[in-house]
């Protein structure tokens, strides 16, 4: 069976030009590479690559100087390694993605969480650690130590003058939210300059906008974890999304693990206890106009487990697909909203 998912409230696709030319640039950036692909008149001078290059570039650069927990120099660092009772002045783009960020750790309470830099830490997962030293699993004792420490409830952000505060010993990650923002900053300067079709992708996050000269809307296919003993792939599975002023992300708790002692434990932690994910979801695939809130939401899901995610994904209209093991294979969920947008 194929499916196929078309936005219900899209507008319409601007216009294009008679004369175009398809551009396609790709970086590095977030420990990830990243592809964009765009069109433009034809009229414009082939030299205009750099010009397209560059400014892409610098907007990701700038998500990086101002919210990687990776850079000792970047903005999160040094209000990581603030003293306790110090009042930090964020960007605007740091301050929009943390006010975002605490209101969704507020809303899951505590699923998801942008204060969980100690406790990725401490499982081996973030940069504090040793990066030639295996993940190994932290003692109970250890465990609970972090979980005492201050975390998302103690985050006070003054929204008007973008302040805020360090209560003391909190560790902000936002790696599960940047670089959905990224791809939303990207984005937005493609718009600035008034490109009237592109897709945009930093390491698997896409956000598209406009149709192509075939009159095609920019076509992607959600994310399938590969078939394998462990998690069996159905066969009739062939969902396509039409990105038009539409993002998606993806969180899978397939993608990165560890083994120890016979078991395997996730890259993705679960905030509320201290350990990694231990439930039935291996993929969960999120749609919405911002990249950075389907990037959260993604990782929320994730953690909060296969019937939680979905009676939230319902009653806030989430476009989400959930994909679960079972014994007889990989079970797909769709919420309410996806499955209105379902065109078979």
């Amino acid at each position: 069976m194929r499916l196929v998912f078309i936005p219900l409230d899209a507008p319409e696709p601007p216009a294009l030009p008679a004369q175009l030319r398809l551009l396609q640039l790709s970086g590095s950036s977030m420990g990830c590479s990243w592809q964009v692909q765009f069109y433009l008149p034809a009229s414009q001078p082939q030299q205009q690559a750099a010009f397209w290059q560059n400014g892409i570039q610098q907007e990701l650069d700038l998500v990086v100087q101002q919210m990687s927990h990776w850079e000792a120099g970047s903005d999160l660092s040094r209000f990581n390694q603030a003293a306790a009772g110090s009042v930090c002045t964020l960007a605007p783009e740091f301050c929009y993605v943390m006010d975002y960020a605490i209101y969704l750790a507020r809303q899951t309470e505590g699923a998801y969480d942008p204060a969980a830099g100690k406790l990725v830490n401490l499982w081996g997962f973030g940069p504090a650690e040793n990066r030639h030293q295996p993940a190994r699993r932290p003692s109970k004792a250890a465990i609970a130590g972090v979980l005492a420490q201050p975390g998302w409830r103690d985050l006070q952000l003054n929204r008007l003058r973008r302040e805020l505060l360090q209560p003391g010993s909190l560790s902000l990650d936002l790696s599960s939210i940047a670089k959905g923002f990224a791809v939303d900053q990207v984005a937005g300067f493609l718009e600035r300059h008034a490109i009237p079709s592109y897709l945009v992708e930093v390491g698997g996050e896409l956000r598209g906008y406009g149709i192509k000269p075939d009159q095609m809307p920019w076509w992607v296919r959600i994310e399938t974890p590969p078939a394998s003993a462990a998690y069996p792939t159905q066969t009739n599975w062939d969902g396509l999304v039409a990105l038009h002023g539409l993002a998606i992300a993806t969180s899978g708790s397939y993608r990165q693990f560890f083994e120890q002692d016979g078991r395997q434990y996730s890259h993705t932690l679960d905030p509320r206890s201290g350990y990694p994910v231990d439930n039935s979801l291996i993929s969960v695939t999120v749609l919405h106009k911002e990249c950075m809130i389907a990037d959260a939401l993604a990782t929320a899901f994730t953690v909060m487990g296969e019937q939680a995610a979905l009676d939230y994904a319902n009653s806030h209209q989430i476009v989400c697909c959930l994909m679960s093991r079972s014994a007889s294979g990989l079970q797909v969920q769709l919420s309410r909203t996806m499955q209105a947008m379902l065109d078979t």
